[in-house]
């Protein structure tokens, strides 16, 4: 009888089991704050981030970003850039601002004067990615001239000497 009892327990708790419907998991209202915030732009820019770019010219490295990964052109993250920079590739290095830990990325900069190569910062490594069309946000990237368009880069070179590097 045990078994007979233990059975109609078990069918008892699947009905009921059966019964209940799952409830559906409501938005949090924490979520949209934090994508505004997201969307507002980063709070966090490296001290050695420096020359930063403006607004104006950040749509101008993104387009020739976007285009030079169009092309294949591009050499993106850390070991990629060094090795191509090592090779004597010459270009234009983009790197993020709001790297975390910044030793990361710190010795781009002072690799790139040594080699004479154009380097300038951007705000959010989450964008370069997206510029890059890569789900990963990318610390840097190196743009050649031939993948960005000769007139473009010329232009965005132009642009980044007219910087402040902020050097004492």
């Amino acid at each position: 009888m045990d078994s007979a009892a233990s059975s109609s327990a078990k069918k008892a708790r699947k009905e009921k089991k059966e019964k209940k419907e799952k409830k559906e998991k409501k938005e949090s209202p924490s979520e949209e704050p934090a994508a505004a915030a997201a969307a507002a732009g980063p709070t966090f820019i490296s001290p050695i981030a420096k020359p930063l770019a403006g607004k104006k010219m950040h749509k101008n490295i993104f387009k020739a970003v976007r285009k030079a990964t169009e092309a294949k052109m591009l050499k993106r993250g850390v070991k990629e850039v060094v090795k191509a920079l090592r090779k004597g590739t010459k270009g234009l290095c983009v790197l993020a601002g709001d790297i975390s830990p910044m030793d990361v990325i710190s010795h781009l900069p002072v690799f790139c004067e040594e080699l004479g190569v154009n380097y300038v910062f951007v705000t959010s490594k989450a964008e370069l990615g997206e510029a890059a069309k890569t789900k990963r946000p990318t610390s840097c990237v190196l743009l050649t001239e031939e993948a960005a368009g000769a007139d473009r880069f010329a232009e965005i070179i132009d642009e980044v000497k007219g910087l402040d590097f902020g050097i004492a």
